[in-house]
């Protein structure tokens, strides 16, 4: 490691102070592995170092989503069709709207079926997402890109020594080279290179990770053409607590990027793992530390334990910007629709945003709440952001509160007709319930079950429902 000590010293337009060019670090051509030991043992849990060093939070002016659905998102999954790709393309163009918070996603281009989905999402002509690639590192492979007309392509080129060593058998000088080597070849054939750092998480930055960035920005610069760098944590390793170190830590790795090898926001893009639960909070750090871009897949459907949720993005970044900036968070609720739908895919129930429980409340003291007014145990307006009500699942603990609640809302309820929970018929079907589960019932009242208490005990009720219903009928045709 080598550092510069006449450093030269510059006047910082953001904030009008003088500042010292940063330190460069050249790269550590050592003989073996830096495989951090006493981080990852390996045959124990992996340990959160810290070295009390806090980086200042450097929010980019923009920030924005990219999408590995059809690459890193299949990767753990049966294939999506290529009407499912296509249907899903235009989910994601309508969520991230007209300006481009879902900026880009990324194909494969082997197969049959992945050329003919790039060729029909192509045919759409959508400016967002912009479609990429994801190749092999070879020329043959850049043709292939370029005669699809895709204009950027991710380059696989893994940082940590467990990949150089373990996996490709060779020195960091040689593995420098051979990716240098690449990325101009990627140059050469008029193709944007984006360079997928794996696994940066357990890599050496001052030996390896910053070197070969900042090889890559003098590339960029010189070439006129914006290299970019994906930040990938590959085993999920990252962590954000304040005062962390590296490898681990997300803002040290932005930060570092940024600050020793120069890389601009706009050309930094972190790619998640949900190893440790911890990859949408991950996501968001990446962001507020200055990397524009996120990359996520619907449902955080990946390897292993998944990547970054992209509808769980989408609302992180209307809590940190305070804005959706033309998103339409409603497709979020299509999107589940579709998924469970067409693609037998099944998303558990207590997912945040799309599982079918997510706003469903089971305790009594809860459906109280609701009844009086439901932002006391609402998130937010479900109905009005994501098309969905909140809603009340009939348990033993959900009381004569829980039943109210149902009808209300299962039966949409004008506010001058809800039920209370003094009325006679809400008691019986009470009285009902208890009976059954005194009985030693353990499953939850079912839909069709509470839809024939309705029917028994508030008539009243039910046959609105029917005359509505039939009124629809009537003008609709269906």
């Amino acid at each position: 490691m080598e550092h510069n000590l006449d450093k030269q010293l510059y006047r910082d337009e953001k904030t009008a102070r003088l500042r010292a060019t940063p330190d460069i670090y050249t790269l550590v051509d050592q003989p073996g592995g830096q495989y951090y030991r006493n981080i990852f043992p390996y045959d124990e849990i992996p340990r959160i170092p810290f070295n009390e060093r806090f980086v200042p939070m450097q929010t980019p002016k923009e920030a924005w989503i990219t999408d590995t659905s059809f690459r890193d998102g299949q990767q753990a999954r049966p294939p999506y069709e290529v009407d499912h790709i296509v249907k899903l393309f235009t989910l994601l163009h309508e969520l991230g709207g007209p300006n481009g918070m879902i900026r880009q996603t990324e194909f494969f281009l082997y197969s049959k079926r992945d050329r003919e989905a790039v060729e029909k999402c192509m045919a759409l002509d959508y400016k967002y997402p912009v479609i990429t690639s994801w190749v092999r590192a070879t020329k043959s492979d850049f043709e292939l890109v370029k005669s699809f007309g895709l204009k950027e392509t991710g380059i696989l080129t893994s940082v940590s020594d467990y990949h150089i060593f373990k996996k490709m058998k060779k020195s960091r000088g040689e593995i420098m080279d051979q990716y240098l080597g690449v990325v101009k070849d990627a140059l050469s054939a008029g193709v944007i290179p984006r360079c997928h750092f794996e696994d940066i998480t357990r890599a050496d930055f001052y030996g390896f990770v910053i070197p070969f960035a900042t090889e890559l920005m003098k590339l960029s610069v010189e070439a006129k053409v914006p290299i970019k760098i994906r930040a990938c944590d590959t085993l999920g390793l990252g962590v954000n607590y304040p005062g962390t170190a590296l490898p681990r830590s997300v803002q040290g790795i932005i930060y570092s990027l940024k600050e020793y090898a120069s890389v601009p926001s706009e050309q930094l893009e972190w790619h998640g793992h949900n190893d440790f639960y911890k990859a949408l909070v991950n996501g968001a750090t990446a962001w507020l530390y200055g990397c524009c871009a996120v990359n996520c897949t619907v449902l955080g459907f990946g390897e292993r334990t998944g990547n970054t949720p992209l509808e769980a993005m989408a609302v992180e970044y209307s809590q940190l910007f305070g804005k959706t900036n033309g998103m339409d968070f409603q497709v979020i609720t299509k999107i589940r629709d579709f998924l469970e739908t067409y693609t037998n895919t099944i998303i558990p129930n207590n997912m945040p945003f799309v599982g079918k429980d997510f706003n469903t409340t089971r305790a009594g003291i809860h459906a109280d709440g609701l009844l009086k007014d439901e932002e006391i145990y609402n998130i937010f307006d479900t109905k009005k952001i994501l098309g969905r009500s909140p809603e009340v699942m009939i348990t033993d603990k959900s009381g004569t509160a829980g039943i109210c609640a149902w009808v209300n809302v299962y039966f949409n309820l004008d506010k001058s007709k809800e039920i209370h929970k003094g009325h006679a018929g809400v008691k019986e079907i009470y009285n009902w319930v208890t009976q059954e589960f005194d009985n030693g019932r353990i499953t939850s009242v079912s839909e069709e079950e509470m839809v024939e208490m309705v029917k028994k005990n508030l008539p009243e009720i039910y046959k609105e429902k029917v005359i509505k219903s039939s009124i629809v009928t009537i003008k609709t045709g269906k």
